[in-house]
């Protein structure tokens, strides 16, 4: 299937990207940049993207820190746990609703003011997130602070692609991959140390110095071109794709409180299908869509988002578990579970640039399939987990794990945003940030439905094999009790990792239809599905 429909182009004085398929209309090439230099401007591409690489650390680090937070905003603003946990349902449903319509801001702004002013509102969100006096102001500062952190990471993809020369995409990728990969296993440690010996209030306001001295660096070494005027803002398109994420999300993150079979849950899920379903005719349909869905008639970008999907929820899942398992079972501390946890990051951090480069030389196939199989291994691995698992054992088994991730993730995500025309760079990475953000949820609240089914069943098992009469001593009662409950917690962990195994290796087969061998001749233009 092929397109006709050509988007207008986004700060088209950088342009390195392979011109469209001859089957699509022929268009004035752009200006072509100087490969020493990748912004067009004098500035060395490599100096630009480690700018981009600087706001996107920053707004995916704040997810996973703020997380680590959680407790002690708890005891601080003496709420129930319900109530705490719209600190991270409101930021998760904001972004649902702002990524959507980060693209079309790119091309209205520009892309790189785009990017400056969501650096600068990110800080301001986060240092109004800092000065939180109660549950309800934090959680209203929270929905400001998703606004600039959703655009961020849109605009910052396709800005890479705007200043990287196309034969060297590989290696670029893999350096900004540090920022969706590495920030979120350096989180823990990082809010660990801040919530037991500072305060959790600093966890914000670090971001307010990163976002200003970001925000001038890419005043300075950015291109800032100018948005197109011409292109008007599809209301429809926005608003049934803003209610479709925020009813999948809403239900997703309340799906186990409220109960998987409920009516407002049922509602939602029904609402948030039917609203993605009416997204996409109109966005056919229209002259100017918010997003162009035509993406998706490139196999490979759609290959790619599926295998995102699952990297998500492996990435998300474990990183999630293995803390709670931690804490729980073995009962360390926030600062020491981070410690734990950091050494795989620092695995993922080396190997990203790494990775990066093997794509450039032998493309996205083989790191990929390398990745995900010893990912999938890794996680299968941590099946057998146990109350008296040694500490040392689960480090090594999270660092073998960590290099299956390392090698498979920005070849994964390079070689799907390659295969699109460049003119259309701005809505694939919005779908790739929308796929990261939505199956991470999904993901995460699946498991815990599965966590808790099976933690229940394993405990009710457990518990009717035991035979206690009315004599015996409460105290014998209560430590029977908790041993239970912790066998029934770690058995429902081993049953999470065995799935997430099972998931991981169903991916490995979908990596086997990635490209292999060199990025193709830019003459040639991506390939599409027939």
């Amino acid at each position: 299937m092929t397109t006709t429909a050509d988007a207008p182009a986004v700060d088209t004085a950088v342009d390195t990207a392979p011109a469209p398929s001859a089957t699509r209309p022929s268009a004035p090439a752009p200006p072509r940049q100087d490969p020493s230099s990748g912004t067009g401007s004098g500035t060395p591409w490599l100096l630009a993207l480690l700018v981009l690489v600087t706001g996107m650390f920053m707004s995916v680090l704040d997810v996973s820190i703020v997380n680590v937070a959680i407790p002690a905003m708890q005891k601080d603003f003496g709420v129930t746990t319900d109530d705490i946990q719209w600190v991270s349902t409101a930021y998760s449903l904001a972004l649902g609703v702002i990524v959507p319509v980060s693209a079309w801001l790119g091309e209205r702004l520009g892309l790189g003011r785009a990017y400056v002013f969501s650096l600068v509102g990110f800080g301001l969100g986060s240092a109004l997130c800092g000065l939180a006096w109660d549950i309800n102001s934090m959680i209203a500062f929270r929905i400001l602070q998703a606004i600039p952190g959703g655009i961020i990471p849109v605009v910052a993809l396709s800005m890479v692609y705007q200043i990287v020369p196309r034969e060297r995409i590989g290696a670029a990728m893999g350096l900004y991959g540090l920022g969706i990969v590495f920030a979120p296993a350096v989180g823990p440690t990082l809010g660990g140390y801040l919530v037991e010996y500072v305060d959790w209030r600093l966890i914000f306001f670090i971001n307010v110095p990163i976002g200003i001295v970001g925000a001038i660096a890419a005043v300075v070494w950015l291109p800032m071109g100018k948005g197109v005027r011409g292109k008007r803002f599809d209301v429809l398109g926005f608003l049934t794709i803003a209610v479709g994420l925020f009813s999948l999300l809403l239900a997703l993150s309340e799906g186990q409180s409220w109960g998987w079979t409920s009516y407002p849950v049922l509602i939602l899920l029904t609402v948030g299908l039917l609203s993605l379903a009416l997204f996409v005719v109109i966005e056919l349909e229209v002259d100017q869509p918010l997003l162009d869905v035509r993406v998706f008639s490139y196999w490979a970008f759609t290959n790619s988002l599926l295998l995102i999907a699952v990297l998500s929820v492996g990435l998300f899942g474990v990183l999630f578990f293995i803390p709670l398992f931690l804490q729980q079972s073995q009962g360390l501390g926030a600062f020491d579970t981070g410690l734990l946890l950091l050494p795989q990051a620092v695995v993922m951090g080396i190997l990203m640039p790494v990775a990066g480069r093997l794509y450039d030389k032998i493309g996205p196939r083989w790191p990929a399939v390398i990745g995900l199989t010893i990912l999938a291994l890794g996680t299968w691995m941590l099946r057998d987990l146990s109350i008296d698992t040694s500490w040392s054992e689960l480090r090594w088994i999270l660092v073998f794990r960590a290099v299956g991730m390392g090698l498979a993730m920005m070849p994964i995500m390079t070689g799907g945003i390659s295969a699109v025309p460049p003119d259309r760079v701005s809505g694939a990475s919005a779908f790739n940030n929308v796929t990261q953000r939505t199956t991470s949820a999904m993901g995460l609240a699946a498991l815990t439905a599965l966590l808790s089914s099976a933690q229940a069943q394993e405990g009710s098992d457990t518990g009717a094999a035991m035979h206690m009469s009315a004599h015996t001593p409460m105290l014998q009662q209560y430590m029977s009790y908790s041993q239970v409950e912790a066998h029934a917690f770690v058995t429902a962990i081993d049953d999470i990792m065995m799935v997430t195994a099972v998931l991981t290796a169903l991916g490995v087969l979908l990596a086997f239809r990635l490209r292999s061998g060199p990025a193709p001749n830019p003459s040639s233009g991506p390939a599409v599905m027939e």
